[in-house]
């Protein structure tokens, strides 16, 4: 697409070189996707049947509307025919509130979703006021939303609309698709003729016809029999269904037609008002790519790539607007939101559903057929060696010619793994580890597996993955990759750095050559991408390692999944930039009285010679308050000289040679500038803010160059471009309402941080606030240029030290990191999957060329992915990222990662594969742009069946023997848990007082922080820390290292007597209890009583005592483990913090949320429908 269509949505302006914008970082502004129809003005709801009789639990009325529209063709089951339908188990685990059992009262109705329509019903209700002895009438208890399905049939009696649920995968079919597949949606508002229903309920894109011109045809794969009834099927079956090898039949494909659910659906259809025609939405960032062609390099300055090759991962491509998709691959969050009308079944009158598309097109297996069932592969329980070592490839390498044999060998035998043991969630309590979960390990062969990625870097939602698209719609899992592609590795890890001018690559696809690719000969190599064969250059006979001739398959580049190369000339069009330092300083009187001033000029002082770089490195300072200042650094003044430019309107550059010095030459004058800063205006009443202005002086200064911008801000901008207003009413935080203002104010930092991704230029946003400062629209700057986002909320030098000692921390951090300069990223996959969203802060500058201006170690990435053709003929499929970037010493560096994954074709294997805290990153960024293109309440409820999909997938389909109670396997055992605790979490929960700034840092964190980090945010960690010993410690560098074990987060782990860590991530609680153990208080807190812990202490005394170097030794090792820094706070049992601990108590019932065991309540009965 041109840049045409960006101006014509964002106004008249300069025309950006890349097209229009679609970073798929935050889901903003979403641009050509299907026009979204908000949900309409909704009647009073009849009265609903109580939740639970338990006594003193009075569930309010629920908050959190959702009601969607019927997704096209999503399949979400009903129970089947002659299934067992258990109530719940009154296992050994009761729930803090006096639910004994969940049965319905005597004359009461069994518990129904409430009919559509009413107030809006909420998966959190707020506790009662005034608790009563027993259940109040009705009305006032209607139960939490269901989880919908939808009967697209004729002839049926009315049902609800389905709830908002994932459809992972394929992209849609094109505009001229026949009868019955989905249409590729208008460019104008639709009309949504189905009803008060939700159309923003379905996150997944649709199926692909068999017929569409997209040339996709996939085979269905014959599913499982939903009927477990005596009589339907062959003989009997193990409990997954894993037969010993030899047994298992698959039967010939039959002819697809629709699923017809054996029982009632969730619910009946709504009556009610009609949806009116809405809008299209905003552009963002969440947008699929564009259609995947070989990319033509241009040849400009920024595109830093040789044009002679085409889908090189340097080469730009044509302009693509921001990456704008394949116009078929709609964005699984929004294509369900509003699609054209679409004509349905013959004789159904029910208004305008979507068609059903193939994929969801359940064939039942004839009476007799054994169900396709094949012997899994042995997954090994072993934990990914954190040291890989270069380990031998035999002749010939592990290619796939070599890969049937030893894929063979791992049946099962017979015997069920461990991811798939059958867990009863509402009898086992005890389910979290004892410590970290390690992610699974592919079922490869053994010589595979040895030199496959580290998942610190590099996984997959899905350790095997699905054959079939219609497989993966099965299981209702998310098929992504999340990825840590510049991670510091450190020795352990070893980075093998090659340094050769010739790489290897394979001339169809660019695939860098890596150890999944087969050897047919010593001359000859097969890509492991698009398996075209491919010569063997002659420098690559020779092994530098071994320094022997004639075996290519053991150089570097064949051992290691993860390598880094010297890029030669040809990878370059200009020489390398130099490391281009630019400080946004604000010095107005609000940013002043915080004090940050002198710590940043501080920490530049101490720092300023390990900032990364060489003999070309740069810096420059401006400052800011409603003027904006220069300061003139030019070698042979004897002192700073500061000129200062009060138009802000037409903003213009003083003496633009003098303004970025060479820091090695005026290392002085920059050392005199930062100890004078503070000084200067430490008096100034100056109390406006022209940001605005002042990053556009930035970006002209560093557009001939490139570099990276550090921006300082500590309120609203209030003047010039960029100004914005207050958008927060702190009277609504609490609001059960869907909360307002997530997406940007103005598109004026979207655009500048494109114009400044087109040069070369990053910028970083560092918050210090105690105000609103609309971090939704400020956050732009940083999100489309590549750039990091930094907030201490209620900064201040002398009330908030905890916030200072943090700020100092991760400024240092920040200021010596390893850094990459004018960096792209491409990410391809095996022929037959493709990418349809990435997630992060980047400009898509083509199909699947990632933009990053700036790269760091500490920024991760995530994209979704579908299965375009069948992968019937594969044994593996294989993904690789490759990331060119310069480095701060000038050189020019590609860095690699190759993973490998088996291919499965039975729902038992997808299953066994599952990696549970990968599918929570992926849905949480998922989440993240639904919030903001639909809304809150939207995301919550889709993350909500998302898990109630997946476990009813595994129930229905999976199982071959029904048990009672919610059941799951043990790769997904946690999996209902880390959802509850994203509803919980800041930037998703309602009925909590919730700064719209801090909700909106915590949307950031969860789609740019790497996935290990992310998870300590969702779901935090507790120990008991009184009480450590050396047993099972950890020795690392002569230091002991205590291991306490994880406790639940719940209250009923908490006893008085004790003390309690929590680590969240960024902040960690030191809870002690009102009757701490003394020796506690006075060994490690060095106070004689708990009378005398103060309330306000963020630091643990250097005492020389056994338990406290236990206990510092312990933290110490947690923040090590991190880039950022955690502060630390110390909790009385009556402090005002102890709200903020008691918040992440995931497990315990809130007055606006429910308990676990409530949660996993209501799982079980929309699952059991």
């Amino acid at each position: 697409m041109s840049s045409t269509g960006f101006n014509s949505r964002n106004g008249t302006g300069q025309t950006y070189a890349n097209g229009p914008s679609q970073n798929p970082g935050m889901g903003f502004n979403i641009g050509s996707q299907a026009p979204y129809s908000p949900m309409p003005t909704k009647g009073p709801v009849a009265p609903g049947a109580g939740l639970y009789n338990s006594g003193p639990y009075q569930p309010g009325p629920p908050a959190g509307p959702y009601q969607p529209g019927p997704p096209a063709g999503a399949y979400q089951p009903g129970p089947p025919a002659g299934a067992f339908q258990p109530g719940p188990q009154a296992g050994p685990y009761q729930p803090a509130a006096p639910v004994s059992s969940y049965h319905p009262p005597p004359g009461q109705p069994p518990l129904t979703r409430p009919p559509m329509g009413g107030p809006p019903p909420t998966l959190t209700p707020p506790q009662s006021s005034s608790p009563a002895p027993r259940m109040p009438h009705a009305q006032a208890t209607p139960p939490p939303p269901a989880a919908m399905s939808h009967n697209y049939y004729p002839n049926q009696p009315p049902q609800q609309s389905p709830s908002p649920a994932w459809q992972y995968g394929a992209a849609a079919p094109p505009a001229a698709a026949p009868h019955g597949a989905m249409r590729a949606p208008p460019s104008g508002p639709v009309g949504n003729h189905v009803g008060p229903m939700n159309p923003a309920a379905t996150l997944l894109p649709p199926q692909p016809s068999p017929s569409s011109s997209a040339g996709y045809a996939p085979t269905p794969l014959a599913p499982v029999p939903h009927s477990t009834a005596p009589g339907s099927g062959p003989g009997p079956v193990p409990l997954h269904g894993y037969t010993q090898p030899g047994n298992a039949s698959t039967p010939p494909p039959m002819a697809p037609h629709p699923y017809q659910p054996a029982s009632a659906p969730y619910g009946a259809l709504p009556t009610g008002h009609a949806m009116p025609p809405m809008g299209p939405p905003p552009m963002g960032n969440a947008t699929p790519p564009p259609p995947k062609a070989e990319a033509q390099c241009e040849g400009s300055a920024a595109s830093t790539e040789p044009p002679s090759e085409q889908g090189d991962i340097e080469c730009p491509g044509p302009s693509a607007g921001n990456g704008h998709q394949a116009p078929y691959a709609f964005n699984h969050l929004e294509n369900k939101m509003a699609g054209a009308p679409q004509s349905g079944p013959p004789g159904r009158h029910l208004g305008h559903y979507p068609s059903l598309p193939p994929g969801y097109n359940n064939t039942p297996a004839s009476q007799g057929a054994a169900p396709p069932m094949h012997p899994p592969m042995q997954t090994a329980p072993s934990q990914y060696p954190p040291q890989p070592q270069l380990y031998q490839q035999p002749p010939g390498g592990p290619g796939l010619a070599q890969m049937s044999s030893s894929l063979a060998s791992l049946s099962l035998q017979g015997n069920t793994p461990e991811a798939l043991r059958v867990v009863n969630l509402l009898q086992e309590r005890n389910l979290l580890p004892a410590g970290p979960i390690p992610a699974p390990t592919p079922p490869l062969p053994q010589d595979l597996q040895k030199v496959n990625c580290n998942p610190e870097v590099f996984r997959c939602t899905l350790s095997s993955i699905p054959q079939t698209q219609s497989l993966l719609n099965k299981a209702k899992l998310p098929l992504g990759l999340l990825l840590h592609p510049f991670k510091d590795l450190s020795v352990t890890l070893q980075l093998p750095v090659v340094t050769s001018s010739t790489i290897v690559r394979c001339r169809s696809c660019r695939t860098y050559i890596n150890p999944f690719v087969s050897f047919l000969d010593q001359r000859r190599w097969k890509c492991n991408l698009c398996f075209r064969v491919n010569d063997v250059p002659e420098e690559f006979m020779y092994n530098p390692i071994s320094r022997s001739y004639g075996e290519p398959q053991k150089r570097p580049e064949v051992q290691n999944a993860t390598i880094e190369f010297i890029a030669p000339s040809e990878y370059m069009l200009r020489p390398p930039q130099p490391a281009v330092y630019l400080f946004v300083l604000d010095v107005s009187h609000n940013a002043v009285e915080t004090g940050y001033l002198n710590v940043v000029c501080q920490s530049l002082l101490d720092n300023i010679s390990a900032l990364p770089g060489d003999t070309r490195t740069k810096v420059g300072f401006i400052t800011f308050d409603s003027t904006i200042h220069f300061y003139n650094l030019q070698e042979g003044l004897s002192q700073p000289q500061m000129l200062i430019v009060s138009d802000i309107e037409e903003i213009f550059l003083p003496t633009p040679d003098s303004l970025l010095v060479n820091l090695n030459e005026c290392k002085e004058l920059v050392q005199d500038l930062l100890k004078s800063l503070p000084h200067i205006f430490e008096k100034t009443m100056e109390t406006q803010s022209a940001l605005g202005p002042a990053l556009q002086a930035a970006f002209k200064l560093l557009s001939p160059t490139g570099g990276r911008v550090s921006v300082f801000q500590t309120q609203l901008p209030s003047m010039g471009v960029g100004a914005l207003k207050s958008r927060e009413d702190p009277n609504q935080r609490a609001s059960a309402k869907d909360i307002q203002h997530l997406a940007p104010a103005t598109d004026f930092y979207k655009k500048l941080a494109l114009d400044c991704s087109g040069q070369q230029v990053a910028v970083d946003l560092f918050l210090l606030s105690a105000q609103y400062c609309d971090l939704a629209s400020l956050g732009c700057i940083s999100r489309y240029s590549a750039g990091s986002v930094y907030y201490y909320p209620s900064y201040h030098h002398q009330h908030n030290p905890a916030q200072v000692e943090r700020f100092e921390k991760d400024l240092k951090r920040y200021l010596t990191r390893k850094i990459g300069f004018e960096a792209v990223m491409r990410i391809r996959c095996t022929k037959g999957l493709s990418i349809h969203t990435f997630h992060g802060n980047f400009f898509v500058r083509s199909t699947d060329l990632l933009s990053l201006p700036n790269v760091n170690p500490d920024a991760g990435f995530a994209v979704q992915m579908s299965i375009e053709e069948n992968l019937v003929d594969m044994q593996v499929v294989s993904f690789q990222a490759a990331l060119l970037y310069t480095s701060s010493k000038g050189e020019r560096r590609i860095r690699v990662h190759t993973l490998c994954l088996p291919v499965v074709n039975s729902l038992t294997d997808v299953f066994a594969g599952a990696d549970v805290q990968a599918v929570t990153g992926l849905l949480a960024s998922m989440a993240v742009d639904r919030s903001v293109s639909a809304s809150l309440g939207d995301a919550r409820d889709a993350m909500t069946n998302a898990a109630i999909d997946s476990l009813a997938s595994y129930r229905h389909a999976a199982l071959t023997i029904q048990q009672p109670g919610l059941l799951a396997p043990a790769c997904l055992r946690l999996f209902p848990l880390y959802v509850l605790a994203l509803l919980k979490q800041k930037a998703f929960r309602t009925g909590t007082s919730t700064r719209l700034d801090d909700r909106v840092f915590s949307m950031c964190q969860l789609k740019f922080q790497p996935l290990v980090y992310a998870m300590l945010m969702i779901h935090p960690t507790l120990y008991r820390v009184d009480d450590l010993s050396d047993q099972g410690a950890l020795n690392i560098s002569e230091r002991t290292i205590p291991q306490p074990r994880e406790l639940q987060l719940s209250v009923e782990k908490l006893c008085r007597e004790g003390a309690f860590l929590m680590d969240a991530g960024s902040v960690m609680h030191l809870w002690v209890g009102r009757s701490c153990n003394p020796s506690f208080l006075t060994q490690v807190l060095g106070v004689p009583d708990y009378a005398a812990l103060p309330q306000n202490m963020y630091q643990l005394p250097e005492l020389e005592t056994a338990e406290s170097q236990r206990t510092r030794a312990f933290i110490g090792w947690l923040r090590e483990q991190r880039p950022f820094y955690p502060s630390l706070h110390i909790i009385r049992d009556d402090s005002p913090q102890k709200g903020d601990f008691m918040q992440n108590m995931i497990e315990d019932r809130t007055e606006s949320a429910l308990s676990y065991y409530e949660f996993l309540l209501h799982m079980q009965q929309q699952i059991s429908k």
